[in-house]
Protein backbone atom coordinates (compact mmCIF):
# COMPACT_ATOMS: atom_id res chain seq x y z
CA UNK A 1 0.00 0.00 0.00
CA UNK A 2 2.83 2.40 0.78
CA UNK A 3 4.25 1.85 -2.69
CA UNK A 4 0.85 2.50 -4.24
CA UNK A 5 0.62 5.78 -2.34
CA UNK A 6 4.06 6.97 -3.50
CA UNK A 7 3.72 6.18 -7.21
CA UNK A 8 1.60 7.93 -9.79
CA UNK A 9 0.86 4.74 -11.73
CA UNK A 10 -0.59 2.24 -9.19
CA UNK A 11 -1.05 -0.75 -11.54
CA UNK A 12 2.52 -0.52 -12.83
CA UNK A 13 3.85 0.02 -9.32
CA UNK A 14 1.91 -3.00 -8.06
CA UNK A 15 3.31 -5.13 -10.88
CA UNK A 16 6.79 -3.89 -10.10
CA UNK A 17 6.46 -4.76 -6.42
CA UNK A 18 5.16 -8.22 -7.19
CA UNK A 19 7.99 -8.84 -9.64
CA UNK A 20 10.50 -7.71 -7.03
CA UNK A 21 9.06 -10.04 -4.39
CA UNK A 22 9.21 -12.93 -6.83
CA UNK A 23 12.79 -12.34 -8.00
CA UNK A 24 14.48 -11.53 -4.68
CA UNK A 25 15.44 -13.95 -1.97
CA UNK A 26 14.93 -11.36 0.75
CA UNK A 27 11.61 -9.62 -0.03
CA UNK A 28 11.46 -7.34 3.06
CA UNK A 29 14.98 -5.97 2.47
CA UNK A 30 14.25 -5.50 -1.21
CA UNK A 31 11.00 -3.73 -0.40
CA UNK A 32 12.78 -1.42 2.07
CA UNK A 33 15.38 -0.55 -0.55
CA UNK A 34 12.64 0.14 -3.07
CA UNK A 35 10.74 2.37 -0.68
CA UNK A 36 13.90 4.27 0.24
CA UNK A 37 14.59 4.97 -3.40
CA UNK A 38 11.05 6.17 -4.03
CA UNK A 39 11.36 8.57 -1.10
CA UNK A 40 14.61 10.21 -2.28
CA UNK A 41 13.79 10.50 -5.98
CA UNK A 42 11.53 13.09 -7.50
CA UNK A 43 10.19 10.92 -10.31
CA UNK A 44 8.70 7.72 -8.85
CA UNK A 45 7.43 6.27 -12.16
CA UNK A 46 10.83 6.73 -13.82
CA UNK A 47 12.52 5.26 -10.80
CA UNK A 48 10.18 2.30 -10.94
CA UNK A 49 11.03 1.70 -14.61
CA UNK A 50 14.73 1.91 -13.84
CA UNK A 51 14.45 -0.50 -10.95
CA UNK A 52 12.44 -3.00 -12.97
CA UNK A 53 14.94 -2.80 -15.82
CA UNK A 54 17.72 -3.60 -13.38
CA UNK A 55 15.86 -6.63 -12.02
CA UNK A 56 15.21 -7.91 -15.54
CA UNK A 57 18.81 -7.72 -16.80
CA UNK A 58 20.61 -8.93 -13.65
CA UNK A 59 20.82 -12.47 -12.41
CA UNK A 60 21.56 -11.52 -8.80
CA UNK A 61 18.81 -9.12 -7.68
CA UNK A 62 19.71 -8.76 -3.96
CA UNK A 63 23.36 -7.70 -4.58
CA UNK A 64 22.17 -5.39 -7.31
CA UNK A 65 19.70 -3.75 -4.94
CA UNK A 66 22.41 -3.19 -2.36
CA UNK A 67 24.75 -1.75 -4.96
CA UNK A 68 22.10 0.61 -6.29
CA UNK A 69 21.38 1.91 -2.82
CA UNK A 70 25.10 2.35 -2.20
CA UNK A 71 25.39 4.47 -5.33
CA UNK A 72 22.47 6.59 -4.17
CA UNK A 73 24.15 7.11 -0.78
CA UNK A 74 27.40 8.39 -2.32
CA UNK A 75 25.64 11.35 -3.93
CA UNK A 76 23.78 14.25 -2.40
CA UNK A 77 21.72 14.78 -5.53
CA UNK A 78 19.45 11.71 -6.00
CA UNK A 79 18.29 12.59 -9.54
CA UNK A 80 21.94 12.72 -10.66
CA UNK A 81 22.61 9.36 -9.05
CA UNK A 82 19.53 7.98 -10.77
CA UNK A 83 20.81 9.19 -14.14
CA UNK A 84 24.13 7.49 -13.54
CA UNK A 85 22.45 4.18 -12.80
CA UNK A 86 20.45 4.45 -15.99
CA UNK A 87 23.68 5.04 -17.92
CA UNK A 88 25.23 1.92 -16.41
CA UNK A 89 22.19 -0.08 -17.40
CA UNK A 90 22.38 1.20 -20.96
CA UNK A 91 26.03 0.29 -21.57
CA UNK A 92 26.11 -3.13 -19.82
CA UNK A 93 24.37 -6.29 -20.87
CA UNK A 94 22.96 -9.21 -18.93
CA UNK A 95 25.28 -11.04 -16.53
CA UNK A 96 28.12 -8.62 -17.28
CA UNK A 97 26.15 -5.98 -15.41
CA UNK A 98 25.94 -8.14 -12.31
CA UNK A 99 29.71 -8.55 -12.34
CA UNK A 100 30.27 -4.85 -12.96
CA UNK A 101 28.01 -3.76 -10.12
CA UNK A 102 30.13 -5.30 -7.39
CA UNK A 103 29.47 -3.83 -3.94
CA UNK A 104 31.00 -0.37 -3.71
CA UNK A 105 32.83 0.54 -0.49
CA UNK A 106 30.81 3.46 0.76
CA UNK A 107 31.42 5.59 3.80
CA UNK A 108 32.08 9.12 4.91
CA UNK A 109 35.48 8.97 3.24
CA UNK A 110 33.72 8.49 -0.12
CA UNK A 111 31.75 11.68 0.12
CA UNK A 112 32.49 15.10 -1.23
CA UNK A 113 29.78 17.73 -1.55
CA UNK A 114 28.38 17.08 -5.02
CA UNK A 115 26.20 19.75 -6.52
CA UNK A 116 25.70 22.02 -9.48
CA UNK A 117 24.91 19.40 -12.15
CA UNK A 118 28.55 19.12 -13.20
CA UNK A 119 28.81 16.51 -15.96
CA UNK A 120 31.93 14.46 -16.71
CA UNK A 121 31.45 12.69 -20.02
CA UNK A 122 33.66 9.90 -21.36
CA UNK A 123 33.23 7.91 -24.61
CA UNK A 124 30.89 4.91 -24.50
CA UNK A 125 29.84 5.32 -20.85
CA UNK A 126 28.58 8.91 -20.95
CA UNK A 127 28.28 10.97 -17.79
CA UNK A 128 30.10 9.25 -14.91
CA UNK A 129 29.36 11.87 -12.25
CA UNK A 130 28.61 10.37 -8.83
CA UNK A 131 29.23 6.90 -10.19
CA UNK A 132 32.00 4.42 -10.77
CA UNK A 133 33.48 2.90 -13.89
CA UNK A 134 32.19 -0.63 -14.51
CA UNK A 135 34.66 -3.36 -15.40
CA UNK A 136 32.48 -4.80 -18.15
CA UNK A 137 33.46 -4.16 -21.78
CA UNK A 138 36.96 -3.16 -20.68
CA UNK A 139 35.83 0.31 -19.61
CA UNK A 140 38.35 0.61 -16.78
CA UNK A 141 41.22 -0.31 -19.05
CA UNK A 142 40.03 2.12 -21.71
CA UNK A 143 39.80 4.87 -19.09
CA UNK A 144 43.41 4.22 -18.05
CA UNK A 145 44.98 3.61 -21.45
CA UNK A 146 42.84 4.91 -24.34
CA UNK A 147 40.32 7.61 -23.59
CA UNK A 148 41.52 11.18 -23.69
CA UNK A 149 40.25 13.96 -21.46
CA UNK A 150 36.50 13.94 -20.81
CA UNK A 151 34.02 16.57 -21.80
CA UNK A 152 33.13 18.55 -18.70
CA UNK A 153 29.89 20.45 -18.90
CA UNK A 154 28.36 22.91 -16.48
CA UNK A 155 24.98 24.12 -17.80
CA UNK A 156 24.68 26.92 -15.23
CA UNK A 157 27.95 28.66 -16.08
CA UNK A 158 27.76 32.44 -16.53
CA UNK A 159 28.64 33.09 -20.15
CA UNK A 160 30.83 36.12 -19.48
CA UNK A 161 32.64 34.68 -16.45
CA UNK A 162 35.80 32.58 -16.23
CA UNK A 163 36.25 29.34 -14.33
CA UNK A 164 38.97 27.07 -12.95
CA UNK A 165 38.67 23.28 -13.30
CA UNK A 166 40.57 20.96 -10.98
CA UNK A 167 40.75 17.15 -11.19
CA UNK A 168 42.50 15.36 -8.32
CA UNK A 169 42.94 11.93 -6.78
CA UNK A 170 42.83 12.10 -2.94
CA UNK A 171 43.58 8.37 -2.61
CA UNK A 172 47.12 8.18 -3.95
CA UNK A 173 48.82 5.73 -3.65
CA UNK A 174 45.97 4.05 -1.77
CA UNK A 175 43.13 4.97 0.53
CA UNK A 176 44.70 3.40 3.60
CA UNK A 177 47.78 5.60 3.31
CA UNK A 178 47.13 8.54 0.97
CA UNK A 179 50.55 10.10 1.53
CA UNK A 180 50.53 11.69 -1.94
CA UNK A 181 47.16 13.42 -1.55
CA UNK A 182 46.28 15.32 -3.66
CA UNK A 183 47.52 13.92 -6.97
CA UNK A 184 46.83 16.52 -9.62
CA UNK A 185 45.38 15.04 -12.80
CA UNK A 186 44.18 18.14 -14.59
CA UNK A 187 44.19 21.88 -13.99
CA UNK A 188 42.77 24.44 -16.41
CA UNK A 189 42.12 28.12 -15.74
CA UNK A 190 40.47 30.94 -17.73
CA UNK A 191 37.67 28.71 -19.02
CA UNK A 192 34.91 30.81 -20.49
CA UNK A 193 31.45 30.11 -19.16
CA UNK A 194 30.06 30.00 -22.70
CA UNK A 195 32.44 27.12 -23.50
CA UNK A 196 31.78 25.36 -20.23
CA UNK A 197 28.07 25.32 -20.94
CA UNK A 198 28.64 23.11 -23.99
CA UNK A 199 31.40 20.97 -22.53
CA UNK A 200 34.42 22.62 -24.13
CA UNK A 201 37.36 22.94 -21.76
CA UNK A 202 39.43 25.62 -23.43
CA UNK A 203 41.65 27.88 -21.41
CA UNK A 204 45.09 28.07 -19.88
CA UNK A 205 46.28 24.52 -19.16
CA UNK A 206 48.49 24.46 -16.07
CA UNK A 207 48.49 20.65 -15.84
CA UNK A 208 47.78 18.45 -18.84
CA UNK A 209 45.12 15.80 -18.40
CA UNK A 210 46.51 12.63 -16.86
CA UNK A 211 44.49 9.45 -17.24
CA UNK A 212 43.35 7.75 -14.03
CA UNK A 213 45.78 4.88 -13.43
CA UNK A 214 45.27 3.44 -9.96
CA UNK A 215 47.98 1.00 -8.91
CA UNK A 216 47.29 -2.71 -8.80
CA UNK A 217 45.71 -3.88 -5.55
CA UNK A 218 45.28 -0.30 -4.30
CA UNK A 219 41.49 -0.55 -4.29
CA UNK A 220 39.07 2.11 -5.40
CA UNK A 221 40.30 5.64 -6.02
CA UNK A 222 38.10 8.71 -6.09
CA UNK A 223 38.65 11.10 -8.98
CA UNK A 224 37.24 14.43 -7.97
CA UNK A 225 36.31 17.38 -10.17
CA UNK A 226 35.96 20.81 -8.62
CA UNK A 227 34.87 23.87 -10.54
CA UNK A 228 35.66 27.34 -9.19
CA UNK A 229 34.60 30.80 -10.31
CA UNK A 230 37.81 32.63 -11.25
CA UNK A 231 38.06 36.10 -9.68
CA UNK A 232 38.06 38.91 -12.20
CA UNK A 233 41.53 40.02 -13.34
CA UNK A 234 43.11 37.18 -11.33
CA UNK A 235 46.08 35.45 -12.99
CA UNK A 236 46.46 31.91 -11.68
CA UNK A 237 49.69 29.93 -11.84
CA UNK A 238 51.62 27.09 -10.22
CA UNK A 239 54.87 27.58 -8.35
CA UNK A 240 58.05 26.02 -9.71
CA UNK A 241 57.85 23.30 -7.06
CA UNK A 242 54.24 22.54 -7.96
CA UNK A 243 55.13 22.33 -11.64
CA UNK A 244 57.80 19.72 -10.93
CA UNK A 245 55.53 17.38 -8.99
CA UNK A 246 51.94 16.23 -9.43
CA UNK A 247 51.64 14.51 -6.07
CA UNK A 248 51.25 15.88 -2.54
CA UNK A 249 49.62 18.99 -3.93
CA UNK A 250 48.19 21.34 -1.34
CA UNK A 251 44.85 22.06 -2.91
CA UNK A 252 43.64 24.07 0.08
CA UNK A 253 46.57 26.47 -0.15
CA UNK A 254 46.09 26.82 -3.90
CA UNK A 255 42.44 27.76 -3.42
CA UNK A 256 43.26 30.22 -0.66
CA UNK A 257 46.21 31.82 -2.49
CA UNK A 258 44.05 32.73 -5.46
CA UNK A 259 40.86 33.50 -3.51
CA UNK A 260 38.82 30.89 -5.34
CA UNK A 261 36.43 30.29 -2.47
CA UNK A 262 34.07 27.34 -2.49
CA UNK A 263 33.49 25.34 -5.69
CA UNK A 264 30.43 26.37 -7.66
CA UNK A 265 30.05 22.70 -8.69
CA UNK A 266 31.78 19.45 -7.90
CA UNK A 267 31.48 15.72 -8.51
CA UNK A 268 33.51 12.53 -8.54
CA UNK A 269 33.70 9.03 -9.95
CA UNK A 270 35.39 5.91 -8.60
CA UNK A 271 37.51 3.28 -10.33
CA UNK A 272 40.30 0.82 -9.61
CA UNK A 273 42.97 -1.03 -11.58
CA UNK A 274 41.34 -2.85 -14.46
CA UNK A 275 42.90 -6.21 -13.50
CA UNK A 276 41.62 -6.11 -9.92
Amino acid sequence: MAVLLTCQEPPTALGGCMAMLLTCHEPPAALSAFMAMLMVCQEPPTTLSTFMAMLMVCQEPPPTLSTFMAMMMVCQEPPTAQTCCVAVLMVCQGPALSAALSPLPVGEQDRIPSWGDLEVIYPEVGDVSCSYIPKCHGYRQKLSEEWSKPRVRYPWAKKNKKYVLVMVDPDCPNRANPRQRFWRHWLVTDILGSDLRVGKIKGKVLTDYGRPKPSRYSGYHRYQFRLYRQPQHQTISLSSDEQQSLGTWDLKDFVEDFHLGHPVASTQFLTKHYKD
